[in-house]
């Protein structure tokens, strides 16, 4: 994991996964007091897929079973890029969550995002959006965080 400073004044952090260098992207970037995460998903520090759905013949996921899983550690690992920053998920002021599964995620997101943000009522905006396809075919879930720190 590491962060660089450009000379614009932005501050970029990189968890060291591949796919960071072959669409090339950083996973966060702070400006002044915003801080923006992009999607995130469910991977460990080295980049394997963790809790990835099992794919039918086609390749689609075969269920989304595994969703809830996915999403704890998609939650985790957002926590971790904030923490570059010296931000937390108390400092988020949205969030974008889009999943190939809607009545999954409602069955399931409540909770996650209350144990996630260590509260009944996360102090966040939030998006819940479908969509057809995510990044990598065993992936069911990504969520894009905004966070704002206090001022100095």
């Amino acid at each position: 994991m590491t962060n660089t400073t450009t000379a614009t004044g932005k501050e970029a952090a990189y968890f060291g996964v591949p796919w960071e260098d072959a669409y090339g992207y950083a996973q966060a970037i702070k400006i002044g007091d915003t801080i923006y995460v992009s999607g995130q998903l469910s991977h460990d520090d080295k980049g394997t897929m963790i809790a990835p759905a099992a794919l039918d013949e086609s390749g689609k996921p075969a269920d989304f079973s595994t969703m809830e899983e996915q999403m704890r550690v998609t939650y985790a690992n957002a926590r971790k890029l904030l923490a570059r920053f010296g931000a937390s998920l108390d400092h988020v002021v949205e969030e974008t969550l889009y999943v190939l599964d809607v009545d999954e995620a409602f069955a399931v997101a409540g909770k996650v995002r209350k144990e996630a943000y260590a509260t009944a009522r996360p102090q966040c905006s939030s998006n819940l959006i479908g969509v057809s396809r995510l990044a990598f075919p065993e992936q069911l879930i990504e969520i894009a965080f905004k966070a704002v720190l206090p001022p100095a």
